[in-house]
């Protein structure tokens, strides 16, 4: 695994999310209050949602958004195994594009849940 891509693309959505606020954007800060909004605890818990999204990652093959929830699913007590189901999904969505998207998931797993 590439380390320095993870590391690397850490950086440049910190960057953007200083930059943007720097701005003041207000379109931006108002996506940030509906992901806020989005991600809460609700009927279905964060973990659950982040699963969702994961899935949607995959099939839309957004590298920094497989990263972001992965991340986030982990750190609101997914299991890898939760994980793998989630890329299962993106996968049946999007057949077999959804697969090559899935190699950079799995990059993504084995740093979060192996290291």
């Amino acid at each position: 695994m590439n380390e320095d891509k993870l590391k690397d693309l850490t950086h440049t959505r910190k960057w953007a999310h200083r930059k943007m606020l720097e701005r003041n954007s207000s379109v931006y800060k108002a996506f940030m209050r509906m992901e806020q909004a989005a991600y809460s605890d609700g009927v279905l818990e964060k973990k659950v949602k982040e699963l969702i999204a994961i899935g949607i990652s995959v099939r839309i093959d957004c590298e920094s958004c497989m990263q972001w929830h992965i991340e986030q699913a982990a750190s609101s007590g997914a299991t890898y195994d939760e994980v793998m189901e989630a890329l299962e999904v993106g996968i049946e969505m999007g057949g077999g594009p959804a697969t090559v998207s899935v190699r950079f998931a799995l990059q993504v797993m084995e740093s979060v849940f192996v290291n």
